[in-house]
């Protein structure tokens, strides 16, 4: 890992991996030492802003320095379910190229349990791991120029659900009525890092 400088009162931290970038997010969200205006995970990074004359990075610095991160700890993450009707536009192909029943994508994606790695692309938009192997599979060839908000959608690693109207080239397995970002809620956004997320199908 490797710090970087970020304005006067912030620090980037270049990780190796996205699973490093979690156990970082999740050893310093444990800890919170005092200070910390905002943690924002990435990716490949982890960036640290503090209160000025707070000390806060220095003191995630040697909290990190020093932690273990092959064994980050668990929190209490929020749980949140999201009810899904299975009928995406995708799901013919996600079976296909899977080798499964359409039955199967809709078991496999329901049985397993996701944390939200890192938000981006769009507000309220949660790039969510723990996708089982089968269904991990590329992003269409030609991007659609309107996807629905509500889409739930699969890419490489990474589940999630389009907020909004707007482009987009994961594979769409179904849909959800849940609003994912709402600007006149507290807080605006359903989903935050570190949160675990459940599909439930709702038929």
């Amino acid at each position: 890992m490797r710090w970087r400088a970020y304005g006067e009162h912030a620090a980037l931290l270049d990780c190796d991996s996205l699973a490093q970038t979690i156990a970082a997010h999740a050893t310093v969200s444990a800890a919170r030492p005092s200070g910390i205006a905002e943690l924002v995970p990435g990716a490949r990074s982890l960036l640290v802003a503090e209160t000025p004359g707070s000390g806060a990075l220095a003191a995630v610095r040697d909290l990190l320095s020093g932690a273990d991160l092959e064994h980050p700890p668990d929190g209490e993450p929020r749980e949140i379910t999201l009810d899904v009707t299975y009928d995406g536009e995708d799901l013919e192909l996600v079976a296909q190229d899977a080798g499964v029943s359409i039955e199967d994508v809709v078991r496999l994606h329901t049985d397993a349990v996701y944390t939200v790695a890192f938000t981006g692309f769009a507000p309220g938009f949660g790039y969510l791991t723990g996708l089982p192997e089968p269904l991990r599979q590329p992003r269409l060839s030609s991007p659609r120029t309107r996807v629905p908000p509500g889409s739930v959608g699969i890419a490489g690693e990474f589940t999630g659900v389009y907020p909004r109207v707007s482009p987009g080239g994961w594979r769409l397995i179904g849909h959800t009525r849940t609003v994912l970002f709402d600007p006149r809620a507290d807080p605006p956004a359903l989903l935050a890092p570190g949160d675990r997320v459940r599909f439930r199908s709702a038929g």
